[in-house]
């Protein structure tokens, strides 16, 4: 495993404190697509160029992309070797949204792009409660094309904390207990 996917049934899911510990384990470089899809002021970049960037990092030899961004799920999904799906429930996810909401009051988180400091709205809410459901589907049905698609790819699909935790103390020890030298 070099070029790692990270998605989440959702946002609030843990996507970017795993990928993060993931990529102190693995000796990996960690890319955040939200702090690439983000401008200042919570602009969002051109589809040209959001794209773009994703395309250059993929090139890269190892990496660890978290994020969803279903439309470019395609540029990722063709260079990865594995897939890490976590899919906790939807009251943990709302709940760590708002937790995180309140821990980063007027701070921009690492995983984001300068200048948008943390915000949580109604409409972002709703956008959670309402896709979660067809995300759970829709995820189920990728990570199945991503293994018929190679032999190779790998899928880790991880449904509680406990598994998180396990796989990052665990397995992912073993997976990366010779990262490659850089």
């Amino acid at each position: 495993m070099q070029r790692i996917m990270v998605l989440g049934v959702s946002s609030g899911v843990g996507k970017s404190s795993f990928s993060r510990k993931l990529a102190d384990i693995s000796a990996i470089p960690v890319y955040h697509l939200d702090a690439y899809f983000w401008k200042p002021g919570w602009v969002e970049s051109s589809d040209k160029e959001f794209w773009g960037k994703q395309q250059q990092l993929v090139e890269q030899d190892s990496w660890i992309i978290e994020g969803n961004y279903t439309s470019t799920y395609e540029i990722r999904s063709q260079k990865a070797d594995a897939i890490v799906y976590l899919e906790l429930p939807l009251a943990v996810c709302l709940y760590r949204v708002v937790k995180r909401r309140i821990m980063n009051h007027g701070k921009t988180r690492p995983d984001m792009a300068h200048g948008c400091p943390e915000k949580l709205d109604k409409d972002f809410l709703m956008f959670i409660i309402s896709t979660y459901s067809a995300r759970k589907v829709k995820m189920r049905k990728r990570m199945k094309q991503f293994i018929e698609e190679s032999p190779h790819n790998q899928v880790i699909f991880l449904r509680n904390q406990k598994e998180i935790e396990r796989f990052l103390k665990e397995k992912a020890d073993a997976l990366f207990s010779n990262p490659p030298i850089r």
